[in-house]
């Protein structure tokens, strides 16, 4: 028998075709050498970025009041800065709101709070335009009836609204939960610099440095915090700012004891150690609680893959050798 041949796309013959995969993974590999050789530090950025903030700060502390005439230059987030108050849609209020909500994703800058406004504006209307050409033009949902066609383009709207905020919020929480990972470990480098006799900028500087690539996020809000307690006049404003900026009850918790320990003169040490024992059982009490829960969420992949398999395996002789006795005794 002729073994079956098969016609290759493009009319390339099986020689075509090995040269081919081997310029792909000729590819892949300098594609991997140069990813391994090219690695960026994590923290250059974030390091940039704050040293932006310290700049701004000091030069809103030592500057004048006159207000200067700035030329801004003309880019696209002017742009849409321009379209949003035109429609009046960047109103004080709002602005502070989302720009607090932004900060704790980690975006800080006033471009974000512009971006964040135009995103939850316009991607309504793009999704709700996308969902009509591919409904009444493209024919996506061809045979269905025209309330079903109406309520997939209203629903193309809807997520669109609800879009931009199931992105900062899930960037939240993915943020909190790696700032919950590593606050015990903080408050104990805390508890030892406190101890040492450092300052708390000072303590908040050190921590960040040697939390820079366990915990980068953490590290982050310390350094800024440490920054803001050296420019701001008032610290009990830039500790504020960190509780605003990290959802999380247990920052909350520091930032409390840190105001009263600077504002009635209560031992730092002693505090904080407390607080990290406290912050260390709650994290071993979260991890005992997912392993409690771990055997109620086996049981539907034991169920679903497992236990088919073990049928199977146990089963199947079984089967076979009756089946063999049954077809014997018939012959």
């Amino acid at each position: 028998m002729n073994p079956q041949k098969f016609d290759l796309p493009f009319g390339m013959t099986p020689i075509d075709l090995a040269t081919l995969m081997a310029g792909v993974a000729v590819f892949m590999v300098i594609l991997a050498i140069w990813a391994a050789t090219t690695v960026r530090d994590p923290m250059r950025s974030r390091i940039k970025g704050l040293q932006e903030r310290r700049d701004q700060l000091k030069a809103g502390i030592t500057t004048s009041r006159k207000r200067m005439a700035v030329v801004n230059k003309v880019d696209a987030t002017e742009a849409m800065r321009n379209i949003l108050n035109r429609f009046k849609v960047l109103q004080d209020e709002q602005s502070r709101t989302a720009a607090e909500r932004l900060a704790q994703a980690g975006w800080r800058s006033k471009d974000a709070v512009v971006t964040y406004q135009f995103a939850r504006l316009v991607a309504p209307v793009a999704l709700g335009l996308i969902a009509l050409f591919m409904i009444y033009i493209l024919g996506v949902m061809e045979g269905k009836t025209p309330m079903m066609k109406a309520l997939a383009a209203l629903g193309a709207v809807l997520a669109g609204y609800k879009l931009p905020d199931l992105v900062v919020t899930n960037t939240v929480q993915k943020r909190s939960d790696a700032i919950r990972k590593g606050l015990p470990d903080a408050l104990d480098l805390l508890v030892i610099c406190a101890e040492a006799g450092l300052t708390v900028d000072a303590a908040f500087n050190r921590v960040a440095r040697e939390l820079g690539l366990a915990f980068p996020e953490l590290a982050d809000e310390f350094t800024l915090t440490a920054i803001e307690l050296g420019f701001l006049q008032d610290r009990r404003q830039a500790l504020d700012n960190l509780s605003k900026r990290v959802e999380l009850q247990a920052m909350r918790g520091v930032v409390t004891t840190l105001i009263q320990t600077e504002k009635y003169g209560t031992p730092l040490a002693s505090s904080l150690r407390v607080l990290s024992a406290e912050f260390r059982n709650e994290r071993m009490m979260r991890a005992e609680e997912k392993a409690a829960r771990l055997p109620a969420i086996m049981t539907v992949p034991l169920i679903l893959f497992i236990l088919p398999t073990l049928f199977v395996v146990i089963l199947g002789p079984a089967a076979c050798s009756i089946s063999d006795k049954f077809i014997n005794k018939g012959n």
